[in-house]
């Protein structure tokens, strides 16, 4: 039985054996200053799957999303849905849904974590002050009459605010969408149109389980306007585009191949982290995530990009399928095992046909708006001084993004700026 170093230490880092085999002992795992620093804060972790999954499993799912060019999405609301799925799942099903969602076996205990970081987002958006402004709402719409197990919706609405709201989608799919999209665009002040696209949902559609997520919030101090900067879009193609600067006392580091400033949002409570490649090949890890909420202070003269990313919904079913979720897919066919959510007979049961993801981005001078939104769709089968002498950070190049909740580590948005127009 590995110890609760190594256990902790496995959760941070996404369950990489190649971390593990890094590390063989708890004794060894202290020689290094690295993991020295993080382990405290890699056991808390350990005890929050919430939090676990939302950075390991969604930086798992960002990465392995191929388009090229930008790419926004939200790991806390892409797991947070999942995770109302996961509790109904059983068997094979169970298990490759732990396995690529960095989910514990306990589903109920994932659901507590998922009501405590909740509980501590809507905190934070409080004590950040009134012109922060937090949504986060969940919802599961389910065919009229469908015998869904008591527990199951329960929990659901104990743990994740989620209630039943019945749909006919057998008489009218096209309406049933159209319910289900009017809901998330009011959840995310309508910056999330349209999350489920035409045909996304059939007249065998029997369960949808929504995650919304809105944030606005501004800056600590706002960013003045600066000269266009130009962006080197790749080795061919540089263009000049908008931007914002300020120098101010930031979280910075260089890590992992990153040059990593972190910039406080009013309250403290949020910050962005931009996440600038000393190469292409750079990877960002779960462990320089955990890194950023306590990133040292150092005087930084930093200029961004002003940019706004409306991206269309993007599918997420082939990728899951790609990174060993299949059963959950019903591949292969009779493998679906969502038991905890209905009864399942051999030639009656439920298996998801997709998972739809949407988000919005937008950075200014005055701070970030952000908003994003999840279906899964199931079917039926049948403050320091600042320096003299400020290091200069300049975000010409693509760059990896996030926002992250400070006191817990939970990445709420994570993107990559290939092109900031």
């Amino acid at each position: 039985m590995p110890s609760p170093h190594r256990q902790a230490v496995r959760k941070l880092f996404g369950w990489s054996p190649l971390v593990i085999s890094a590390i063989p002992d708890y004794s060894r795992a202290m020689r290094s200053p690295l993991i020295a620093m993080l382990l405290p804060l890699a056991t808390a972790w350990a005890a929050d799957p919430a939090i676990v999954a939302t950075n390991a499993g969604g930086l798992r799912i960002f990465e392995a999303i191929k388009t090229p060019g930008n790419l926004c999405l939200s790991p806390f609301s892409i797991q947070s849905a999942l995770a109302m799925t996961y509790a109904g799942a059983a068997g094979s099903t169970r298990e490759q849904m732990a396995s690529v969602l960095g989910f514990p076996d306990d589903a109920a205990e994932l659901a507590k974590g998922f009501q405590s970081l909740n509980q501590s987002l809507g905190e934070s958006a409080k004590r950040a002050g009134e012109d922060t402004s937090l949504n986060i709402a969940n919802r599961l719409f389910g065919a009229k009459g469908f015998a869904f197990r008591p527990a199951f919706l329960d929990l659901c609405a104990n743990s994740f605010g989620a209630p039943l709201e019945p749909v006919d989608f057998r008489a009218n799919p096209e309406a049933a969408a159209d319910l289900i999209n009017a809901w998330v665009e009011k959840q995310t002040q309508e910056r999330i149109k349209n999350l489920i696209p035409a045909n996304g949902i059939t007249r065998d559609t029997t369960l949808v389980l929504v995650n919304a997520l809105y944030l606005r919030a501004p800056w600590q101090e706002e960013f003045s306007k600066a000269p266009a900067m130009g962006f080197q879009m790749d080795a061919s193609q540089k263009l000049d585009v908008p931007a914002i600067a300020r120098t101010d006392s930031f979280g910075y580091k260089k890590s992992g191949g990153f040059t990593v400033v972190g910039v406080p949002l009013r309250g403290g409570q949020f910050q962005f982290v931009l996440f600038l490649p000393d190469a292409p090949a750079s990877r960002l890890t779960a462990g320089l995530l955990a890194e950023c909420t306590n990133l040292p202070r150092q005087s930084v003269a930093l200029t961004l990009p002003k940019f706004r990313l409306e991206p269309p919904t993007l599918p997420l079913g082939e990728t899951l399928q790609a990174l060993g979720m299949l059963a959950a897919f019903d591949i292969p066919e009779k493998s679906a095992d969502f038991d905890g959510i209905a009864p399942r007979q051999p030639d009656d049961y439920l298996y998801i046909s997709n998972v739809f993801h949407k988000t919005f981005f937008a950075l200014d001078e005055k701070g970030i708006e952000a908003a994003a939104a999840t279906a899964v769709v199931m079917m039926r089968m049948t403050s320091l001084p600042v320096h003299e002498d400020p290091i200069e950070v300049r975000a010409d190049k693509p760059f990896i993004f996030a926002v992250q909740h400070v006191p817990t580590g939970a990445c709420l948005f994570l993107g990559r700026l290939s092109d900031p127009q």
